[in-house]
């Protein structure tokens, strides 16, 4: 039964990237039903909320917009909450939130069109089993030049602080076949970055009973037409997974940008043990050594945890002599939080004020380090990826800058248009962004 295309769907999606596929797929599955994208919730027929339920954090902001689009619908409309929040938190949810017409958890979603054409209410939350293909439809959010597309969803480590498995449920991979296709289509779209996500880039495929499944599948998507650049994130910084051909083609093949992603959360060895990490300090140090050594034009980006229980002052300064030493290219850290259903969710950590001036300190020394490498780019010619115009400039992204998480390049210069693939000459660096010319030629 196709709906009429009066019907008008509003969708806000939260969270990762990962979230965000799961939000394109299944709007591309709306759509394709017949229902038509709306630009405020007071015109919608259904509010789409699609949440993050990792941290507190993301908790309240889900509540929040919740309870905001209860208020802003018109009366009759449907309310639906997807992903996270009703995976985690399941049949307390009806009580707790009654203005909400149907939860569904992270392996649900695709239940949706089908219940609003049947107009049932309820929760949906079982065991997350769902994985998209290249059948599904899809529509882009934001960029009409970068794709994320999810090789993998859920996640087998068992890291005592982190809820994912429980939220998206056993590591399972999509076939290469699916991805490249998928791949494929996104090229002849005219998208110029894919960007490879799953919660732990470097298990793909195991499960499948493929053997070096992340490089195999790299290679295949470099023969794919149309996409320029190949960015993968979120891989488990262990040395086993990065054999030197892996490195090799990241280092040197064209179309794979020279960038890796590794939360490595600390290096303390008694830190690392609590929080459950499949490796020590010394493995994380030796992996950064030769990447440095071996391979020094791959660029790096860590990600480190501060405040969590038994990082004292000795591991603290531990880690932050470890960061000093690394010069990370870039580096993300957040504050633990202790989440109900972890298994450090009952171990005493330190307060959240200690937590905070820690984070303070960690962001303060990249900002330095970050500051120092952008200066030492001044002059030198870089690759940029031109996005979107700001103003009476264009606004893009060098290889080593991931969308959304690392900062952008300002151009100056005649004659861009988004999409394309520039040259340009840096000729102003902050810690985060940095500044181009185009020449004019």
């Amino acid at each position: 039964m196709q709906l009429s295309v009066e019907k008008g769907i509003y969708l806000i999606s939260l969270g990762c990237p990962k979230n965000q596929v799961d939000s394109e797929v299944l709007l591309g599955d709306l759509l394709q039903r017949g229902w038509g994208l709306v630009s405020s919730p007071e015109e919608a027929d259904a509010v789409v909320i699609n949440t993050c339920a990792f941290l507190k954090e993301a908790v309240k902001e889900a509540v929040e917009t919740i309870l905001e689009m209860a208020q802003r619908k018109p009366p009759g409309a449907t309310l639906a909450v997807l992903g996270c929040l009703p995976q985690r938190y399941g049949k307390r949810l009806l009580e707790e939130m009654p203005e909400v017409d149907i939860w569904l958890g992270s392996g649900e979603f695709m239940r949706l069109p089908q219940l609003l054409e049947e107009g049932k209410k309820g929760i949906w939350a079982g065991e997350p089993t769902y994985l998209y293909d290249h059948r599904s439809p899809r529509v882009l959010f934001n960029n009409p030049h970068m794709a994320y597309v999810k090789i993998a969803e859920g996640c087998d480590h068992p890291c005592t602080f982190c809820l994912i498995p429980k939220l998206r449920g056993r590591y399972r991979s999509r076939w290469p076949s699916s991805v490249e296709e998928e791949v494929r289509r996104l090229g002849e779209m005219e998208v110029r970055e894919v960007v490879l996500v799953a919660q732990d880039t470097t298990s793909y495929g195991r499960d499948l009973g493929i053997k070096g499944g992340l490089e195999g599948l790299l290679r295949r998507l470099i023969e794919v037409e149309g996409v320029r650049w190949i960015r993968f994130l979120y891989t488990y910084p262990h040395p086993k997974n990065f054999p030197p051909s892996l490195l090799e083609l990241v280092a040197g093949e064209e179309k794979i940008v020279p960038y890796l992603d590794l939360p490595i959360q600390h290096v303390s060895d008694r830190v690392l043990r609590r929080m459950g990490r499949r490796t020590s300090g010394r493995e994380i140090r030796g992996l950064i050594e030769t990447l440095k050594e071996k391979w020094p034009q791959i660029h790096l980006r860590g990600t480190v945890m501060v405040g969590f229980p038994g990082e004292g002052e000795e591991e603290f300064k531990e880690l932050l002599s470890f960061i000093e030493e690394a010069e990370f290219t870039h580096l993300g850290a957040f504050r633990y939080s202790p989440e109900e259903g972890t298994r450090s969710y009952p171990w005493k950590a330190p307060s959240g004020k200690v937590a905070s001036e820690r984070y303070q300190w960690v962001m303060e020394l990249q900002q330095r380090i970050s500051y120092k490498r952008n200066r030492g780019l001044l002059g030198r010619k870089v690759q940029v990826l031109v996005e979107r115009k700001e103003g009476r400039r264009w606004v893009g992204r060098t290889p080593f800058q991931a969308p959304e998480i690392d900062g952008v390049t300002y151009l100056s210069g005649k004659g861009m248009r988004g999409g394309e693939i520039v040259e340009a000459e840096v000729v102003g660096a902050g810690p985060y962004d940095l500044e181009a010319r185009v020449s004019s030629s």
